[in-house]
């Protein structure tokens, strides 16, 4: 019923990965189990590095905020999705749909960001060990944080401005477990999704600039380590920084993917696997990579 009379309502009709209402439910299943565990995983170091007074350095100030990031950007797309798929009902209204663009694209460009302000803050305490506390001084922490919050708030208007100028016609169906910018431009009926083009062109534009900025602070950092005497101490190092640059290159390279095939009309279940990728495993892997790699924090 709800297929047959989408294209008289004003919202969407999620379909996931498979119409299959079998399938769905095992979906929503692996979702539910996923997005508990990336939280139970967030949750436990936001409370840890807010409580503890041994995990007040710059380093666990700005992994709190990637945590708070995460389990914001998990709790945006999931939930709904889980709720619908056992409720045999994909539907999601026009306003829930604009809200979940405003809310992931700016939880997903503050995670960028952080992650980003997180590599340089690796680089400084690796290589300019004597300058650490100068330079990653608490005002400019904070102020690194709240430049991280502003960014992801400013991309998500952009989006979200861009989006709400679009008409749609024809089935307002969405291959997706969300309300995703590519997915919804694949149902504009006119040309005013070349604004959105030219914002995403923009943003992938500084997106890439973040990326480099990682690159280079990793490959300093890495020239850094393997001057060291101590294998154990190598060891460290890059037991912890590879699994982040990984996370890191996961997640942008699959949302470039999505992101920079706007103009493609097929549905893929590559797309949506893909997309599973940047929006779900990197908030589920992160409190891992920090936090099990870690021996402060497995110490705590």
């Amino acid at each position: 019923m709800i297929v047959e009379n989408i294209t008289t309502m004003r919202g969407f009709l999620l379909m996931g990965f498979s119409d299959n209402h079998e399938l769905q439910i095992v979906q929503a299943v692996l979702f539910l189990v996923t997005y508990l565990v990336g939280s139970a995983g967030n949750v436990i170091i936001i409370t840890i590095t807010t409580l503890d007074p041994q995990l007040q350095s710059p380093m666990y100030y700005f992994l709190k905020h990637l945590s708070i990031l995460d389990l914001s950007s998990l709790s945006v797309t999931v939930p709904q999705y889980v709720d619908s798929s056992l409720a045999q009902s994909g539907y999601i209204s026009y306003a829930q749909c604009m809200l979940q663009i405003f809310f992931f694209t700016a939880f997903a460009w503050g995670e960028l960001a952080i992650l980003t302000v997180m590599s340089y803050d690796r680089y400084v305490a690796i290589c300019l060990p004597l300058h650490y506390e100068v330079i990653m001084s608490p005002r400019k922490c904070t102020w690194a944080v709240a430049t991280v919050w502003l960014s992801g708030g400013i991309s998500g208007t952009l989006y979200i401005t861009g989006t709400l100028f679009i008409r749609f016609c024809g089935d307002k169906i969405i291959h997706q477990f969300f309300c995703d910018v590519p997915q919804l431009l694949k149902l504009s009926c006119s040309n005013d999704h070349l604004v959105i083009m030219d914002m995403v062109s923009f943003l992938t534009a500084v997106s890439f600039a973040c990326f480099t900025g990682i690159v280079i602070s990793y490959v300093h950092i890495f020239s850094t380590v393997l001057r060291m005497p101590s294998a154990e101490s190598r060891s460290k190092v890059f037991s912890t920084c590879l699994p982040h640059l990984f996370v890191v290159s996961l997640f942008l390279s699959t949302g470039a993917f999505a992101y920079l095939n706007l103009t493609s009309d097929s549905s893929t279940a590559l797309e949506f696997l893909l997309s599973i990728f940047y929006t779900v495993l990197p908030p589920t892997l992160n409190p891992v990579i920090y936090s099990l790699r870690n021996e402060t924090i497995k110490n705590v």
